[in-house]
């Protein structure tokens, strides 16, 4: 979605989605190999996996968890097959990441580091062959643990504002000068940290002595930094939600690395902000929409078997319209989040790196998963509140907070990133305008006229669309042929042309100043997004073969979205900072809403219908979910799910013509799945003494955590 980097054609600033182009591109898929990862090594490891035992007794992943992870290169997916690595697709990354999410979220988060932030992502797209020819095998069979040591204590979201140090300078090392780095940081939250042998190190680089350049601030650079490096301290871990991934602090005073470390070399010195971004938008784009999208698609297996078999006042729980309401919610958000994921994917394999759509990913998708997840967790009440073996979303619903808060804070994501950088990437005159007034000669002034009438006529163009899109209800929008679902694209071609439109007023409006009118936009962001992902959908149900069954699905995605777009419309409207201009805004692009109440009852319950029994619906709604072995909870479940099912016509005889209408093996069958049922409403307890033995030993571990009273204060990192 970016200028000059364009997968889905309907640009910000566009108005006129370029349907046709997005239907014909290819649907993700996955190479006979990487398939038979999938079935093979990831597999094994979701049915070895013990996540209550991981969560909360060992705190770490077990040794022949790690010796296997390692063998079978899960921490090299994204590293090419000529350096050590697997050379996945991100599509294959996607899936594995997705597959082990809904087993152990952090087992998941120890495979997904490597391979979306840090050390191999960078090395791949900046590192010199030399450095590539040395890190990447060693990444790729694990005999080198990265991390990405990017956060410091005193700059959170503004990762600009860090005061780690890099100084440029001669040291004598092994008896011979040396050019290289005294470093000074202090970064916490870095995932891996306590573990890892190579710190991906993001600093701000001086040159007081001018060894390199006359210039002596440098800018943001990132190094490469052995984690054995003299003077380098591993700090005590942090527990993120009780999550057992390692994470932790790790710091460092005059760690003097050579020259060389720096990533990509000399010519990457200040360099770092964009490789910052461009490191970030992997983990945006790939992994966290894959752990939310497990969590829903989890949800929604789980619940929906869950509410059939679990029985209220004599009927399945899932058959009360309160509880509907939140399965089909769980229904509708799970296909839509998995929509996106495979669409999101499609772009990146097919050699796009959108920065924009990876904000946008990150955010609604870890967004909509906290909402899948409370959703889940309501209706399961005390099933999935009491912790133990046999709860099967405890550890999900405590690991929510991650998902929101890493990799670009989803606060700051909306706010300021998917329409405040949109804004400027995606306009197809600005960067063009703004390049022409910084020229003062001639050339630039007549090339300013040029690109002025230029968007003059675009913005003429957008208003007559919008006008005519928004006064005829969409009727004149254009859509592609797509039978049923042909007035969803006349829905989002009518609401392109007026985001089109009332972006450019803002723009003129407010200009400069929009940055800090971050509310605006927000709202802003949120309709582009919800464009984005209504795409999405179109195109899954496009990909999977234009199902009717599947159409309520795709009716409660687009009427929630719609519902929403209007919702956000109208906010910008009455919020406007420029008065009158809300005014013309509101009757060029929404002059009357017609999506004001979202789905209907009806299709909500259809939604949730589709996950309350077996088949081949269920099964696309909620894909990609590890039962796990036999002794599972989650395969009991499955069993019970089945068995109640088979049943359910001896039930029916029963309750009609009493017991004496079963014969022997019918009665046997009856009580079969009545024991199924048990097991897995069943929750966990404990010994009292038990869980007086794990409160003590939680109670050393913090008395050892504690500083004593004589361990020296760490330095602070000096400002600049």
């Amino acid at each position: 979605m970016e200028a000059g980097d364009v997968w889905w054609d309907a640009e910000l600033f566009s108005g006129a989605p370029d349907w046709k182009a997005m239907q014909a591109m290819a649907a993700p898929s996955l190479t006979a190999e990487e398939q038979a990862f999938l079935d093979g090594p990831v597999a094994e490891l979701c049915d070895r996996l013990d996540d209550w035992r991981i969560a909360a007794i060992d705190m770490d992943l077990p040794p022949d968890i790690w010796d296997f992870l390692k063998r079978e290169k899960f921490f090299g997916m994204i590293i090419p097959k000529a350096h050590g690595g697997l050379g996945f697709s991100a599509y294959a990354h996607s899936e594995v990441v997705k597959r082990i999410s809904t087993r152990s979220v952090t087992a998941a988060v120890t495979v997904m580091v490597p391979n979306s932030l840090g050390p191999g992502e960078l090395l791949l797209q900046f590192g010199t062959d030399e450095q590539k020819q040395h890190w990447l095998p060693r990444l790729a069979d694990g005999s080198e643990i990265p991390c990405f040591a990017l956060t410091s204590e005193e700059a959170g979201s503004d990762a600009s504002a860090m005061v780690d140090s890099g100084i440029v300078c001669r040291r004598m090392v092994d008896g011979r000068e040396q050019l290289g780095i005294s470093l000074t940081f202090s970064k916490r939250y870095i995932t891996l940290a306590p573990i890892a042998t190579v710190l991906g190190l993001a600093f701000k680089l001086r040159d007081p002595d001018h060894l390199l350049s006359d210039e002596e601030d440098r800018g943001i650079t990132v190094a490469l930094v052995p984690t054995d490096t003299p003077n380098l301290q591993h700090g005590r871990r942090h527990l993120p939600s009780m999550q057992a991934f390692q994470n932790g602090p790790v710091s460092g005073e005059d760690v003097f690395v050579p020259i060389e470390s720096i990533i990509g070399g000399q010519e990457q010195i200040g360099q770092g902000w964009k490789m910052l971004m461009a490191a970030l938008a992997a983990g945006r784009g790939i992994s966290l929409p894959s752990l939310a999208t497990a969590a829903a698609c989890l949800g929604a297996r789980a619940t929906g078997a869950y509410a059939r078999v679990r029985e209220q006042f004599g009927i399945p729980v899932g058959k009360f319209e309160g509880v509907k309401e939140r399965l089909g919610r769980l229904a509708g958000t799970a296909y839509l989040l998995e929509s996106a994921r495979r669409f999101t994917c499609a772009g990146i394999d097919q050699g796009h790196h959108p920065s924009i759509v990876s904000a946008i990913m990150k955010y609604h998708a870890t967004d909509r998963m906290r909402e899948a997840v409370n959703d889940t967790m309501d209706v399961h009440g005390g099933k999935t509140i009491i912790d133990g073996p046999l709860n099967w979303f405890g550890s999900v619903y405590r690991s929510v907070p991650v998902g929101i808060t890493v990799e670009g804070a989803n606060i700051v994501t909306r706010s300021l990133i998917i329409f405040g950088q949109g804004a400027t990437r995606d306009h197809p005159y600005l960067i063009d305008e703004m390049a022409a007034l910084s020229s003062d000669d001639e050339e630039g002034l007549a090339a300013f006229d040029d690109v002025v009438w230029k968007h003059a006529a675009h913005i003429m163009g957008n208003l007559a669309r919008s006008m005519t899109s928004a006064w005829s209800g969409g009727a004149f929008a254009s859509a592609p042929k797509a039978g049923p679902v042909k007035r969803y694209y006349k829905q989002m071609s009518r609401y392109s042309a007026a985001l089109a439109t009332a972006a450019e007023g803002a723009l003129i409006a407010i200009g400069g100043g929009l940055k800090r009118k971050e509310a605006v936009s927000a709202r802003y962001g949120d309709i582009l997004a919800e464009l984005y992902l209504l795409s999405a959908v179109l195109k899954r149900w496009q990909d999977d073969g234009c199902l009717n069954e599947d159409l309520p699905l795709v009716e409660w995605a687009c009427e929630t979205g719609f519902s929403r777009i209007e919702d956000r419309f109208d906010a910008i409207f009455v919020n406007f900072p420029v008065p009158v201009l809300d005014k013309v805004l509101r009757a060029v692009t929404l002059p009357f809403r017609s999506h004001p109440r979202g789905p209907t009852d009806e299709c909500i319950f259809a939604c949730a219908d589709a996950i309350l029994k077996s088949g081949a619906q269920r099964d696309r709604i909620a894909c990609g979910v590890h039962e796990g072995p036999p002794d599972a909870s989650l395969s009991k479940l499955e069993v019970a799910l089945d068995l109640v099912e088979k049943i359910q016509p001896l039930r029916d005889r029963r309750r009609k013509l009493g017991a004496d209408a079963l014969n022997e093996a019918e009665k046997q069958a009856l009580a079969a799945a009545e024991e199924a049922v048990a097991a897995v409403i069943a929750v966990d307890d404990f010994d009292p003494d038990e869980l007086t033995g794990v409160l003590a030993g939680r109670r050393k571990m913090e008395e050892e955590q504690k500083p004593s009273l004589d361990q020296p204060a760490r330095k602070p990192v000096p400002s600049m």
